[in-house]
C-alpha cells in the first residue's frame, strides 16, 4: 500500500465519519425540535377549555399525540403520538394503532428507537415506575418483567385482561446495523382509586 493511497483512504474515513456524525446530529435536532411541537400541542389539549361531560377517544389519526410517557430514575421522557411509522418514531415514541390507548382497558403498545428516546431502557429494573400524562387522565405503571424476543414473537401484543403498557425497542442497544432481537418491557397499571382531571373534578378510576 503506497503512501499516497494511505493518505488518501484516511482523508475518505475521516470525511465518512465526520458526515455520521453530522447525520446524527442532524437526527437529534429534528426529533428535538419534534417533541417540542408534540409537547405543545399536548399542553394546548390539557389547558383548553372542557365540556362538562368529555369523552375519551378510542382510536386517534397517526401523528396525533396522546401523552408524555416518564421513567424519573431512569432519565426517560419523550412524547407518545399515535403510530410506528419511521416518521413517527424518527422523533417520538410511537403507539401500536392495533394496541388500545392508554386510557382503554387492555395492553398498549408502545414503541421507540433503541438508539434515541428508549436508549435508557437499559436500565430498567423490576419496580420501576412509569408515569403516562395525557389529556384524558394521568396513569402510573411498575414494571413486573423484561423479556428478550425475536420479532416474530408478536404474543407480547396479545390482548389482556388488565391495563398495561408494552415498550418495545430493539435489541442489543449496541448493535451497528439492524438488531435481531427486541428488547421488552411489561408493566402493569398501578391501582388508583380516584385521580383529579384537569376539570378539577374527581374521577373514578378503575380498580
Amino acid at each position: 500500500m503506497t503512501r499516497t493511497f494511505q493518505r488518501v483512504l484516511a482523508l475518505v474515513l475521516i470525511v465518512a465519519g465526520a458526515a455520521l456524525l453530522l447525520s446524527v446530529a442532524a437526527n437529534r435536532m429534528s426529533a428535538a425540535s419534534d417533541q417540542r411541537e408534540f409537547e405543545a400541542t399536548l399542553e394546548r389539549l390539557r389547558t383548553a377549555p372542557e365540556p362538562e361531560e368529555r369523552t375519551a377517544p378510542a382510536s386517534l389519526p397517526v401523528g396525533e399525540p396522546i401523552g408524555t410517557l416518564e421513567m424519573p430514575r431512569i432519565g426517560l421522557s419523550g412524547v407518545v403520538v399515535e403510530g410506528d411509522s419511521d416518521s413517527v418514531l424518527d422523533g417520538a415514541i410511537g403507539h401500536l394503532s392495533d394496541t388500545p390507548l392508554p386510557w382503554l382497558p387492555g395492553n398498549s403498545a408502545l414503541a421507540a428507537h433503541r438508539d434515541a428516546i428508549f436508549r435508557p431502557l437499559r436500565g430498567v429494573v423490576l419496580g420501576d415506575i412509569l408515569r403516562l400524562k395525557t389529556p384524558h387522565g394521568d396513569f402510573h405503571y411498575r414494571v413486573r418483567e423484561t423479556v428478550i424476543v425475536k420479532p416474530e414473537d408478536l404474543w407480547v401484543l396479545d390482548a389482556t385482561p388488565t391495563s398495561m403498557l408494552t415498550l418495545i425497542s430493539c435489541f442489543p442497544f449496541d448493535y451497528i446495523g439492524h438488531a435481531p432481537e427486541r428488547f421488552i418491557v411489561r408493566a402493569d397499571r398501578i391501582p388508583t382509586t380516584f385521580q383529579i382531571v384537569r376539570t378539577g373534578r374527581l374521577g373514578l378510576l378503575e380498580r
